[in-house]
């Protein structure tokens, strides 16, 4: 039954998961971002699109569908109805389920974001200081280094699931026995998931031809739309 119950977690985190924050931020606007930039559905895209406030909306937006998701989900069925499921495992199912409805949300053809912000969300999620202080070590130290966001993405979803069996094989962390393998897979599925949605990024960076993350505040971003627009218009 409570496998049954991680199922249903799963398909509630998708659902959850298809609130396209950048899609529905752009539509507001009258911006379809799909055609912007890489039209990746993504934080770096609206970032790099549409300025630093659509990215923060975006980013948020993205963290906050799977907190929700993965505190109903708990809250419903380990709190109220007692089901016993472990809390790492409940929430990686829901976590899961958010990535997988970001990355390939069915009324956008499957083509939403790379799962990074909301993989992310689903580590916090774990309330686990040790997996968090990593995380911000991981990605804002490559991304200062390189300036590279694609590789601090890859990096941090790395170092993430080699953490977090380290931290249990060890006895860092206490995982229940019956729930370990699930929580295993689950992170090396995520940490796949957001290697391959990266593909095209691992490519341009064996060949040295990745962008690098530059932050440019609305005006010079309304000035270069401009010129783009008009040179499109000749």
């Amino acid at each position: 039954m409570e496998r049954l119950i991680c199922l249903a977690c799963v398909v509630i985190g998708y659902g959850f998961g298809l609130f396209q924050t950048a899609y529905i931020y752009g539509k507001h606007i009258g911006v379809d971002v799909r055609s912007k930039g890489s039209g990746n559905l993504g934080t770096t895209n609206m970032f790099r699109v549409l300025g630093i406030r659509a990215g923060v909306s975006t980013f948020i937006g993205d963290l906050f569908k799977v907190f929700i998701s993965v505190a109903l989900t708990f809250v419903v069925f380990v709190l109220l109805l007692k089901f016993d499921i472990a809390r790492y495992a409940i929430m990686l199912y829901t976590g899961l389920g958010a990535v997988l409805g970001h990355n390939f949300p069915f009324y956008l053809h499957f083509k939403g974001g790379k799962g990074v912000a909301a993989s992310a969300a689903v580590i916090i999620c774990l309330w686990d200081w040790k997996l968090i202080v990593l995380g911000i070590v991981v990605f804002f130290g490559t991304l200062l280094i390189t300036q590279y966001v694609s590789l601090g993405s890859m990096l941090l979803m790395i170092f993430e699931l080699a953490a977090f069996i380290v931290f249990d094989l060890t006895g860092l962390n206490s995982i229940d026995p019956a729930w370990r393998p699930d929580c295993y897979i689950i992170m090396t599925i995520m940490t796949i998931m957001v290697l391959v949605q990266h593909r095209k990024n691992i490519s341009r960076l064996l060949k040295g031809q990745e962008n690098k993350f530059v932050i440019m505040s609305d005006k010079e971003l309304q000035s270069i739309n401009k010129d783009t627009d008009s040179k499109e218009n000749k």
